[in-house]
């Protein structure tokens, strides 16, 4: 397939407003003018993630380009961005997500910047685990209170990402953890009070014993990491009241659930970290490729079309072991670790908007059971394509240390299955990101550069064309959130048609929890909370999280920040009056 063979497909349904991104930070320029379009853009992506066929003949390059071209160009499978901006040009960074741990020395920690500073210009965005930097006012060198502490070294990367874009196209997106047993842990809790850290997500490493201390109000100890030793004692249960108040004022700090991701991580180890959003626990220095199956564009006849689906499967799985090949990896202690284990980072975007297809309620048993259907077959067919590639190229090299070594199932890749945000890749893919509700039925989403997009569900629109509404109330209906209230709409599809805070909390956890049980990584979801929510809503969140098996959990609670990215509408109008005029 060359380049000439492109006109006799389609162009891709990329709609007027997401043309507007990909020719601000994905589409190729040469001195300020695009000179590529978005078709051109998927088929220069095929192209360069086939050559990682070449290693192991050059018989099937053609073929395998083709595949992947008319996947991305139909909007079936979206890499992550990184993919998309820099597969086949001099960048050629294609991981989302790194991880490292920040070294309790100075060349250990500014070692550490620099090459974080490094990966967010090539695109990719990091997390760090800060567990090991000794306390605040600890000793160095025999020198007694002037250890800077992990807080005060977390703002220093700040203030460097803050100057820095990703790719000169997107902002940084950074993970900040840091041990519930770290001396210096309220201090963290705490830290986005102050208006800092805004380049960082923050999340605090919590344990089972530390659970187990909460309930029954405990104290537990802090370590300080240098020296090994206790340094005092203190109520968990206040650790974790100050926890949720602080996530119900700012919606930091998530939580990570350490035993839930190290036991069931394929090498045991101590993973400190995840990557930038939560969705992949890795080891320092190892990243990570995305792409993510849209499966919006599998649903036919009202039925999701398994057999399409399975073809999507391989080729994403056959995609992104394909980037391991062919990154360029900025660093050879990554690189190492990222082929000795083979990590990749396949996931779904257009959850929601199968549901509205399908009229499934989010919030439902029938949701729950549409997820075990789905995800027990990308989960067991993800496995059986990476072991038809191992057949071929051979497992991954840490296999013999692996628990997939016990469990006798020889896969090219450690971890093949995981669920990020897809912020802009699902506008890219024209459909909901993730596995998230979406917001609101009309809304506004700011990007990067400060555009605002105006959304108005075309599920939504075809249900309420289906109802043969009024003109007037037809044209209203452009400015609504929520439909849940409003008695004009039959009672089926109100239910249908929710939006994230239409959601109960509990409802949200059951969604993640229920995908979590077939995903080999973790899951990128946030729990979102209504404005009139009190901290004992984020409290009941939090434990249901860690008693549910999620792996991590965010909540956010509408209108805590003030650069909130997805909003309503500045015109819209206010929901009473809209339920008064808008009542049969």
């Amino acid at each position: 397939m060359d380049k000439n063979s492109l006109l006799s497909y389609n162009d891709p349904p990329i709609t007027g407003k997401v043309m507007n991104i990909l020719e601000s930070r994905y589409l190729k320029k040469e001195k300020g003018s695009v000179i590529e379009t978005p078709k051109e853009l998927f088929f220069r992506v095929a192209k360069n993630i086939a050559l990682g066929d070449l290693p192991f003949g050059s018989e099937n390059f053609e073929s395998t380009t083709q595949s992947f071209f008319e996947a991305l160009n139909n909007l079936e499978i979206v890499p992550a961005s990184p993919i998309l901006m820099n597969a086949g040009t001099s960048y050629q960074q294609l991981f989302s997500d790194n991880v490292f741990q920040v070294d309790d020395t100075m060349d250990g920690i500014f070692e550490t910047l620099k090459k974080a500073a490094i990966i967010h210009q090539h695109g990719g965005g990091c997390g760090f685990s800060f567990s090991s930097l000794r306390p605040r006012g600890d000793e160095v060198a025999g020198m007694k209170n002037v250890a800077f502490g992990p807080i005060t070294v977390m703002k220093i990367f700040d203030v460097s990402f803050g100057s820095i874009k990703q790719g000169g196209r997107r902002p940084g997106a950074n993970m900040g953890v840091l041990s519930v047993f770290h001396p210096d842990i309220m201090e963290f809790i705490t830290c986005k009070e102050e208006g800092i850290l805004k380049n960082f997500n923050v999340s605090v490493g919590v344990t089972a014993d530390f659970f187990s201390a909460v309930k029954e109000d405990k104290e537990i100890e802090l370590i300080n990491p240098r020296t090994k030793t206790v340094t005092e004692k203190v109520s968990a249960r206040e650790l974790f009241d100050a926890m949720c108040e602080t996530a119900w004022r700012f919606g930091d700090p998530g939580l990570l659930f350490f035993d839930e991701i190290n036991g069931k991580h394929p090498f045991h180890p101590g993973v400190e970290s995840t990557g930038s959003c939560g969705q992949m626990p890795l080891l320092p220095n190892e990243g990570c490729p995305f792409a993510h199956i849209n499966l919006s564009r599998v649903i036919k006849k009202g039925e999701i079309d398994y057999n399409r689906l399975l073809e999507l499967i391989k080729l994403g799985v056959h995609f992104l072991d394909n980037c391991i090949e062919i990154n360029h990896y900025l660093f050879p202690e990554v690189e190492k670790t990222c082929r000795h284990n083979r990590k990749i980072g396949l996931g779904i975007m257009g959850f929601a908007d199968v549901l509205f297809k399908l009229r499934i309620p989010y919030d439902s048993e029938k949701c729950l059971n549409l997820i075990k259907k789905i995800m027990t077959f990308i989960r067991d067919e993800s496995r059986k394509a990476s072991a038809e590639l191992a057949k071929k190229r051979g497992v991954f090299p840490g296999y013999e240390q692996s628990t997939w070594k016990a469990q006798k199932m020889p896969l090219r890749n450690a971890t093949i299955t995981t669920i990020a945000p897809t912020g802009t890749t699902s506008l890219i893919g024209n459909t909901s990101p993730g596995i998230e509700p979406v917001f609101a039925l009309s809304q506004v989403l700011k990007t990067a550069e400060g555009e605002e997009i105006v959304l108005t569900h075309p599920e939504f629109k075809k249900a309420v064309k289906d109802l043969e509404l009024s003109e007037d109330i037809y044209r209203k209906v452009g400015y609504v959130r929520s439909i849940k209230k409003m008695d004009m709409f039959p009672e089926e599809v109100r239910k249908v048609f929710v939006t994230s805070l239409d959601i109960s909390p509990e409802w949200h956890i059951k969604v993640q929890a229920a995908f979590q049980e077939y995903v080999d990584s973790a899951i990128s979801k946030t729990i979102n909370l209504p404005k009139s929510a009190t901290v004992e809503d984020v409290k009941k969140a939090y434990l249901l999280a860690f008693e549910r098996k999620c792996k991590g959990i965010t909540i956010y609670r509408d209108g805590s920040r003030e650069d909130q990215v997805i909003s309503l509408g500045r015109d819209q109008m206010k929901l009473e009056s809209f339920q008064e005029s808008g009542k049969r």
